[in-house]
């Protein structure tokens, strides 16, 4: 991978690549510990979808009309329950407005039930060329406990379809479920890695605000593991990861090199990307935007304004340093504080405190080489407490 510092500025200068998020926000049911924006619905007006969602692409591709497209991400939801002829009007949809990298990045989110699947070839044709499927345990009971609709042979045999089908393959799975011991997850990982994808996306289960897990852990159905516990748990996974030659590059996702999320990268590097979509955000230029949430009113404001936008707000230099490194530390490749002075206009010496970084450095939490700040391996385990001590 490129350097921090290069990585940022040219992320941010207006030429480099941009990315583009499409948000497909509707699912078969939903999942206990999901707290996206994804809805139930009986019935969807699939032209009405694809003319309303072509149209906010317009509004973005308007006001981003000299950038080259570097990705695109179809994300929910379940983007894998739209018909492939949409995916299609909307990938040719962005080729008429942007023109596209030579080595364009479209990576579609799937469920691995089998009449997903079976779309798979179509969704290539296309012109998704990775996917990301969402198996998230190798466990029938680990499924059933999740509110997942497929078992592990189904979602095996998704991923050797998907295998077949698709120049790049990523999954994700979940792990610190109650009563998983490090035996069984050390047992369901190297699984995992036998099956040979260049990326891997595995979260610990969090118990999200608003979510079915969370009022059932209030009501004492069951008890998170604890965090001593899922300590242990993500060192097994650093360890094993590091060893197949899958070493996280982020705190959660592990690639090959050479295989990492072009479209992630854009984010935690702090590059401009477009959101379209109900509850899209977006930064682009020094903006931040965001869409309606809501699939009606997302709808309805398309409708009215030939885009769904809710808000559009100009970034203060220090909210555009502050979120440059909050996103930037969640990689193993640290940031670069002369590049977000660059970017933003706020200096190091008003951004970080230097007495923190010191002491956090000498713990061995963070490593600093010049204006380079990385957090370290058993830094990230903490780095929701580390993030306060070292900004101003």
């Amino acid at each position: 991978m490129s350097s921090p510092s290069a990585a940022l500025t040219l992320n941010n200068s207006l030429t480099a690549d941009l990315a583009l998020y499409i948000h497909w926000p509707f699912c078969v049911s939903k999942c206990p510990y999901c707290d996206f924006n994804s809805h139930v619905r009986e019935h969807i007006d699939e032209a009405a979808w694809q003319a309303a969602l072509l149209a906010d692409m317009a509004h973005e591709a308007a006001v981003t009309p000299t950038r080259r497209l570097g990705s695109m991400f179809f994300g929910g939801g379940t983007p894998s329950l739209m018909p492939p002829r949409i995916a299609a009007a909307l990938i040719a949809g962005a080729a008429r407005q942007w023109e596209f990298a030579p080595d364009i990045e479209i990576t579609l989110e799937a469920n691995p039930s089998s009449v997903e699947a079976a779309r798979f070839a179509d969704l290539a044709a296309a012109g998704v060329n990775r996917v990301s499927l969402g198996l998230q345990a190798l466990d029938d009971a680990a499924l059933r406990f999740l509110g997942r609709a497929h078992d592990v042979s189904e979602g095996l045999a998704a991923l050797d379809m998907a295998q077949a089908v698709f120049d790049r393959v990523t999954f994700d799975l979940i792990y610190a479920l109650p009563g998983q011991s490090a035996a069984h997850w050390e047992s369901e990982l190297a699984q995992a890695l036998r099956f040979g994808t260049g990326h891997l996306s595995l979260y610990q289960l969090t118990i999200e605000p608003g979510t079915r897990f969370e009022t059932l852990v209030r009501q004492g159905h069951f008890t998170p593991a604890d965090p001593d516990h899922g300590a242990t748990l993500y060192e097994v996974t650093q360890a094993m990861t590091g060893a197949a030659g899958l070493p996280a590059y982020e705190i959660s996702n592990h690639a090959q090199p050479g295989q990492e999320s072009r479209h992630n990268l854009t984010y935690w590097r702090y590059g401009d990307y477009v959101g379209i979509g109900p509850g899209a955000h977006g930064r682009r230029r020094g903006m931040a935007t965001q869409r309606h949430r809501k699939p009606e009113n997302w709808m309805d404001a398309v409708g009215r304004n030939g885009h769904g936008l809710k808000s559009e707000e100009a970034l203060s230099p220090r909210d555009r340093a502050t979120e440059a490194l909050l996103m930037g530390l969640r990689l193993r490749e640290g940031v670069d504080l002369a590049a977000i002075a660059a970017l933003s206009g706020v200096t190091h010496g008003a951004l970080v405190d230097d007495a923190a970084i010191a002491r956090l450095s000498a713990m061995g939490f963070i490593a600093v080489e010049g204006s380079q700040l990385r957090v370290l391996p058993t830094g990230m385990l903490l780095l929701d407490a580390i993030l306060p001590q070292i900004m101003l």
